[in-house]
């Protein structure tokens, strides 16, 4: 009988450390799944570029793709819906500010936005906008978000002085032509197109004027919880993405090509390209960091935070900095540069001539000043 109890108890052991191995080898698989949200915009070249080429996979991630809307977007991040994706600092810092736990932790480019008024009319400047009515995709979208921050730094109360008219964003430019507005707030590929199509003049371009030029527009967003309980995960998936921005600044071609053809997005090579280019893909940790304080600060002065706001705590709470994830790494990260994989000065021109076939000349003005 107590032979029977000690090969009992012994099988019972095993049998418990058995599971418990199996156990941990789940845990640690799981631990490697990562859900990464798009919702198939130009800017978003690099997350189909770590898929694409491997980043993802190099660090040791095992990635699946989770597409949203604009409407749900922020919602579905804060459910855990997915757990990292990169997008805009404007338009995740009030939600922030209500209590939303997610995280920046990683600079991926600067330059999307704009403000930009018709090109046979009279607007010439920011301060021009006073009284007029300007074209935004949405209400609390990042153009309008981005709007208000330029009008509230040029004294003008966007919320008093400005009529907002609400369009899709492919109709900006048509509302443009009817006279609707006097000047919209789009992102890319939109302002590309329109300034392609002589249809406007930028008043405000975030890839040129400063303070804006310097700032990172997009970075890199966890979800709060999946990071307190995947630290190393959230760190591999930021340093992925963060390569993948550098080789989209190497390669705008090859990444505008592998984002069409691979149908994240609709849009041709060309355009795509021609976008891409436009945008700055230098990643930084700091400039991100920065970024979120200067944003925070702007909305904050514009009336888009609550005037009780902390602007430093509210930074604090947004921004991380995460192990192996730093601008020393960045500097000495090297990623292939392929032949013939920069934009050439005929498809500008190429594409300024469709509609202005008299005045091709100006169409190198067009050209990323890089």
């Amino acid at each position: 009988m107590n032979n029977f109890k000690w090969v009992f108890t012994g099988m019972l052991g095993a049998l418990l450390l058995a599971g418990c191995k199996k156990d941990a080898e789940i845990s640690a698989a799981d631990a490697n799944k990562v859900k990464v949200g798009y919702i198939g915009l130009t800017c978003e070249a690099p997350i189909f570029t770590a898929v694409e080429k491997g980043f993802f996979k190099e660090e040791g991630l095992d990635v699946s793709l989770v597409k949203c809307e604009w409407a749900n977007y922020k919602d579905v991040l804060a459910l855990g819906g997915f757990d990292v994706t990169h997008h805009l600092v404007m338009y995740f810092l009030k939600p922030i500010e209500q209590g939303l736990d997610v995280k920046f932790t990683g600079g991926i480019h600067r330059g999307c936005l704009r403000v930009q008024a018709a090109a046979a009319g009279n607007i010439k400047s920011v301060k021009d906008l006073r009284g007029k009515r300007i074209g935004v995709p949405g209400m609390g979208t990042p153009p309008f978000i981005f709007a208000n921050r330029v009008l509230g730094a040029n004294g003008i109360d966007p919320s008093k002085e400005i009529t907002w008219l609400v369009f899709p964003a492919g109709e900006l430019g048509l509302a443009l032509d009817k006279g609707e507005v006097d000047a919209v707030a789009d992102s890319e590929p939109i302002g590309s197109m329109l300034i392609a199509q002589g249809k406007v003049r930028n008043v405000a371009d975030q890839a040129a004027d400063m303070p804006y030029s310097e700032e990172y527009c997009c970075a890199v967003l966890v979800n709060g919880k999946f990071l307190a309980k995947n630290p190393k995960a959230s760190a591999a998936a930021t340093r992925a993405l963060l390569k993948a921005a550098k080789w989209v600044e190497a390669n705008p071609v090859a990444a505008a090509k592998l984002s069409v053809e691979k149908k994240y997005l609709a849009s041709t090579v060309e355009q795509n390209a021609i976008s891409i280019s436009h945008l700055r893909y230098v990643p930084s940790v700091s400039g991100a960091e920065t970024a979120v304080r200067l944003a925070s600060a702007e909305m904050k002065r514009a009336g888009m935070l609550s005037a009780s706001t902390d602007v430093d705590d509210l930074a604090k709470r947004a921004f991380v900095h995460l192990d192996g994830v730093s601008d020393q790494w960045l500097d000495s990260l090297k990623v292939e540069k392929l032949a013939g994989n920069q934009v050439p000065q005929s498809w500008v021109i190429r594409e300024y001539a469709k509609n202005n076939p008299a005045d091709v000349f100006c169409a190198a003005c067009l050209l990323p000043t890089k």
